[in-house]
């Protein structure tokens, strides 16, 4: 009885050692600008003697503001992968990289460097032991022609391989605002998604079991055409279909805490405007390549990212800026965790 117990208990251990654990999170930090002027882009605001007075003490504090919400996100390891939302520079990357507890995370990253109009662009971190970097690109967003002079941020594509041997294809987004009017805007993320799902449907069409992981801030909730039919449904505005029924959002699996209904809150209401959108391969139940761990995608909310909202009530993210007032707080959205395992080959 003793050594079939003990035998039990080894072939429990040998399938927990055989599986690696794979956190990814989804954070937009809310205008990590550098110091330096870029005379290409209106960057102005957040420069020192700016209209915010954007300063050295404000820029290192918001670094390791970002640092700690990365490491408190990991708790016991820091995730794989890490999407970054409106961070300006190179040189902001570095200095998080280099000059905050993130230095011994051996963290490497990929970014891109788009048209938007204030310089703010998207990041992939990776741990190099969990995701061996392939390449990467940039898929640039063509707006409707009557708003083709504004320009948007590039969606970054990064393929790495995993230690099971598969490629997993990644997709960093900060889908164009509601700035102007929803409905006025509503082309400008269509045309977004619909650059997305393209290149996901080119994927697919050479390699039939890709998995994809789709991160960021889209600016729209779950439920609306873009997310729900473009992106995940594959339904194109003219009634045609993408690939259809290849995506799952886990944000449908997040579960409410504390009051808190999103991602965002805006006059009073919470909303869901960061993703984490995956290949429905990677929910199978076959212990191989990359799988989502049910139950796991959540809000990542501690007290320490969260203030009191004395106009609205409740609670809300406690902002670096609530309008020009430095708050000395870390952003206006809360981050996205989901956790997979990958079984190496």
């Amino acid at each position: 009885m003793k050594k079939w117990c003990l035998l039990f208990f080894f072939c429990v251990s040998t399938l927990a050692d055989a599986q690696i654990s794979f956190r990814v999170m989804t954070y937009n930090v809310e205008n990590l600008f550098d110091l330096l002027d870029n005379p290409q882009t209106e960057d102005s605001e957040f420069l020192p003697g700016g209209d915010r007075n954007w300063s050295a003490y404000r820029y290192y504090t918001k670094l390791q503001h970002v640092s700690k919400v990365v490491l408190a996100a990991g708790e016991w390891e820091t995730p794989a992968l890490v999407a970054l939302q409106e961070v300006e520079s190179d040189s902001v990357l570095t200095d998080l990289l280099t000059k905050t507890g993130l230095r011994t995370q051996y963290y490497r990253y990929s970014m891109t460097t788009g048209s938007d109009s204030r310089g703010i662009n998207v990041a992939l971190l990776y741990q190099r032991d969990k995701f061996r970097y392939i390449t990467h690109q940039e898929l640039v967003v063509v707006l409707p022609e009557q708003r083709r002079l504004k320009g948007t941020r590039n969606i970054l594509h990064v393929s790495g391989e995993l230690v099971s041997g598969d490629t997993l294809d990644v997709f960093v987004c900060h889908f164009p605002s509601k700035y102007g009017g929803e409905l006025e805007t509503r082309g400008d993320r269509v045309a977004a998604a619909n650059t997305l799902r393209q290149v996901c449907d080119s994927l697919y069409r050479v390699r039939l079991e890709a998995s994809f992981l789709i991160m960021g801030d889209l600016n729209e909730t779950p439920d609306s055409e873009v997310v729900s039919e473009i992106l995940v449904g594959g339904k194109k505005p003219s009634g045609a279909v993408y690939v259809s029924g290849k995506f799952c959002n886990l944000v449908s699996d997040c579960k409410v805490k504390n009051g808190i209904e999103g991602s965002h809150k805006y006059r009073g209401s919470w909303s869901f405007l960061d993703h984490l959108i995956v290949s429905r391969n990677m929910l199978l139940a076959e212990p191989s390549g990359i799988r989502y761990v049910a139950g796991t995608a959540s809000l990542f909310s501690p007290s320490f990212i969260l203030t009191t909202d004395k106009t609205w009530l409740g609670v809300r993210p406690f902002r670096t800026y609530y309008g020009f007032k430095y708050e000395k707080g870390y952003s206006d959205h809360l981050p996205v965790v989901a956790d997979f395992v990958v079984y190496p080959e």
